[in-house]
């Protein structure tokens, strides 16, 4: 699949994971926990499409080739596209991604969903970052 193809996607999935999330904030306390658990579910599919986007970028651009979302991610950094800072939180990312299966634990769901508020933005960096990066 072409690059801009995967990047249009994942600017698709982006705009829906910030919808969910903010949708989240005025919904009925009894409904919570589905807005949540939405949101989370938009969580994962994105960050599943932000890391084959920077994978598909670091070998069309870079001329380097990863297997692994954390590879990918430092990678991503060792190029000079984040701050330490980024990429620690691009790695916590993943991490949380990979718990999304284990949501059923209310504790688990709650980290996920108030890290969101830190995620999104970094989402939307590497986004505009791979939007200025793929003509």
């Amino acid at each position: 699949m072409a690059l801009e193809k995967r990047l249009t996607d994942l600017i698709i999935a982006f705009s829906r994971l910030e919808e969910a999330f903010h949708k989240t904030k005025n919904v009925p306390e009894d409904m919570y926990p589905f807005f949540r658990d939405a949101a989370i579910q938009r969580f994962e599919f994105t960050v599943e499409l932000l890391w084959k986007v920077i994978k598909e970028f670091l070998k069309k651009k870079e001329g380097v080739e990863y297997r692994s979302p954390k590879g990918c991610a430092r990678e991503f950094f060792s190029a000079g596209y984040l701050s330490e800072e980024e990429v620690k939180l691009l790695l916590e990312m993943i991490d949380d991604r990979n718990l999304t299966s284990h949501t059923y634990h209310e504790e688990v769901a709650e980290k996920i969903f108030r890290d969101l508020k830190l995620y999104i933005p970094l989402i939307k960096k590497v986004i505009s970052i791979l939007e200025q990066k793929v003509v």
